[in-house]
């Protein structure tokens, strides 16, 4: 990728104008869609049903990146490379591929012959009791509706914990963690 190194000097207060911020930024950067990293199998995909928030997608993004993962976008899901998205990626989004719906039409483009397994709110057996060593691709659905039955999966599995429900990404991130835990 090749990296601007001068710029141009921009009055503040039009950047406030164009800027989605509650704090206007003093640096913009353009970048192409192009220069994003290309699909790759990863041993673990984080793959998101119709999770139309752009800060969980970025937040899942940035997740991912902490734990080598890729990530898969259903359609219906927020531009990952929208503004709000991006910000939450933390930068994330250079170096994580992202690919779009792959795990849900049937096909493992992210994730090489993997497992499939479905988060769910309820039922399914408690996350630390199901194998996730070796490849896995962990299936997250949007936080109102959930992930469809029709969508293909080997187990389903649910985080024990005490409330009813938690966050997508927080979700993902607690699925991560117990991937590599397993996976040390």
């Amino acid at each position: 990728m090749e990296l601007l190194v001068a710029g141009e000097n921009v009055e503040p207060r039009l950047l406030a104008e164009v800027s989605t911020a509650g704090h206007p930024p003093r640096v913009v950067g353009v970048y192409r869609r192009d220069a994003l990293p290309r699909s790759e199998p990863r041993p673990v995909t984080l793959a998101l049903w119709r999770v139309s928030d752009p800060g969980n997608v970025g937040t899942s993004i940035r997740t991912a990146d902490a734990f080598g993962a890729a990530v898969a976008l259903s359609p219906g899901c927020a531009d990952p490379t929208g503004p709000k998205a991006v910000r939450a990626s933390a930068g994330a989004i250079w170096r994580v591929p992202v690919a779009a719906a792959a795990p849900f039409d049937g096909s493992n483009t992210l994730s090489r012959g993997s497992k499939r397994v479905a988060l769910v709110a309820h039922g399914g057996e408690p996350l630390p009791e199901v194998d996730l060593r070796g490849d896995v691709t962990l299936l997250l659905g949007a936080e109102r509706e959930g992930l469809p039955d029709d969508v293909p999966r080997e187990v389903e599995a649910r985080i024990p914990i005490e409330s009813e429900s938690l966050n997508v990404a927080a979700a993902g991130a607690i699925a991560l963690y117990e991937w590599r835990r397993q996976n040390a």
